[in-house]
């Protein structure tokens, strides 16, 4: 603490916190101003074990007092960048963000030891607060960096300098409040502002806005484009099964094979990524692709389970923690390649303000291929129901609590049942009721 803030708290900090409910002793409690004001819990965190607590105004106890407490958490995360000697991954894009991070974490481990955040922390409090955790001793360090408003990247980016910075996709997500997909992808094209000289930026080569995303790649650093076709991580051959993919691919010259447990185009360009990064980062490719090898997704986004249901069992996709355009088409491509019969229960896409109905109206080709019954719920979903043909539609509800006994009592033995919508439409309360035992 002396070091950044010039004061001695008499006591050793061994991590850092913005929540009581988490916070282990010998950490430095951050009272920051929100929905809630962190002041009110800086006794709460003391009576935790708290070492010290960083706060805006004279309170008892071991305080540092500043300014403004977010800018100070971003001095710490400053100084944690200043020291580190990891190399630095940052992650952005309109899906995949937190799948591709978890996927450079399990294949930067074969390589030494790795620092990513376990949610997704990838906001102006969240990506300050992740570096400011980082260990002295990390040799990587993954940071997903979000947006929803112009001018979001920048600043997050300037605060990680990458050495390898990753656009997974460019989509539609946020169009309500960027305005135009051109907008999100100068947008996306920021986070390559932060790369550090002679960095890598890894582009997605199927993008219509890959012209755009390429001129911002700063002179000196190396673009690395990833898909199908003339490209630097190069799909050779896919063979997706109902569980599972087998990649052949070509990364930087060198041929390599590997497989997902997960299927889907989407995660195998995710998984090209991660290894056009490795190659950024001078890694030994076919050792990447080994570590990568099996990576299976989790809950929220795309984990696969078994659920009870009348008669026996069902399969479960659990996507529920997100959705935009392309993302419930992709996952609705995977329950496509699933046996027995095709529920899918789908929630709103949000953010899309002007656009929601349409963009909604727009997943009607990919719902007809993809589902047998669909549930869905949100006012935004309601057009896309009612443009179903009678024999598909299973149940429309005003919000995912209400939907959610309607999809549970309609599941029978053999089904196959998709969950996806925005976060804030509440879809985890769907996976709640089907996986409860009653």
């Amino acid at each position: 603490m002396r070091a950044v803030f010039g004061v001695d708290v008499g006591r050793d900090v061994s991590g850092i916190s913005i929540d009581t409910r988490t916070l282990a002793p010998g950490d430095l409690f951050v009272a920051l101003r929100g929905e809630r004001d962190g002041h009110e819990f800086v006794e709460a965190a003391f009576a935790k074990g708290a070492a010290a607590a960083l706060v805006s105004k004279p309170m008892p106890g071991r305080v540092i007092v500043v300014a403004d407490t977010l800018r100070a958490l971003e001095r710490l995360g400053g100084a944690a960048r200043a020291r580190a000697g990891a190399k630095i991954v940052a992650v952005t894009g309109s899906v995949g963000k937190t799948t591709t991070k978890e996927m450079l974490r399990r294949t930067l481990c074969a390589f030494g030891p790795v620092h990513a955040a376990e949610a997704s922390f990838n906001n102006h409090i969240g990506v300050p607060l992740t570096l400011a955790r980082m260990p002295g001793d990390a040799a990587f360090g993954v940071f997903e960096i979000g947006m929803n408003h112009p001018g979001e990247i920048a600043p997050l980016v300037a605060l990680v300098q990458p050495d390898v910075a990753i656009i997974t996709c460019v989509d539609r997500a946020h169009l309500g409040l960027m305005g135009s997909e051109e907008a999100i992808a100068r947008e996306k094209a920021a986070v390559f502002s932060g790369l550090v000289p002679g960095g890598t930026a890894v582009l997605p080569g199927d993008s219509m806005f890959l012209p755009l995303l390429r001129a911002a790649v700063p002179v000196g650093c190396r673009a690395l484009v990833f898909g199908e076709g003339a490209v630097d991580a190069r799909l050779v051959e896919l063979k997706n099964s109902a569980e599972a993919s087998e990649i052949a691919a070509e990364i930087d010259g060198v041929p390599v094979w590997f497989g997902l447990a997960a299927p889907g185009r989407h995660m195998a360009m995710n998984a090209l990524s991660v290894l056009a990064a490795a190659a950024g980062l001078g890694l030994d490719l076919a050792r990447a692709a080994a570590a990568l090898d099996g990576f299976a997704p989790f809950s929220g986004r795309g984990a696969r389970r078994r659920i009870a249901v009348p008669g026996g069992a069902a399969v479960l996709l659990d996507e529920s923690y997100n959705a935009s355009g392309a993302s419930m088409r992709a996952a609705l491509a995977v329950l496509a390649l699933q046996p027995g019969r095709h529920v899918a229960v789908l929630g709103d896409m949000l953010e899309l303000g002007d656009f929601a109905q349409g963009e909604h109206l727009a997943l009607l080709p990919a719902v007809l291929a993809g589902a047998d019954s669909v549930f869905t719920c949100g006012a935004h979903s309601k057009a896309l129901f009612d443009s179903l043909p009678r024999s598909k539609q299973g149940a429309h509800a005003a919000d995912a609590a209400t939907l959610a006994p309607l999809v549970k009592a309609a599941l029978r033995a053999g089904d196959t049942v998709l969950v996806k919508g925005s976060y804030g439409s509440r879809m985890r309360d769907v996976i709640s009721v089907l996986e409860s035992p009653a």
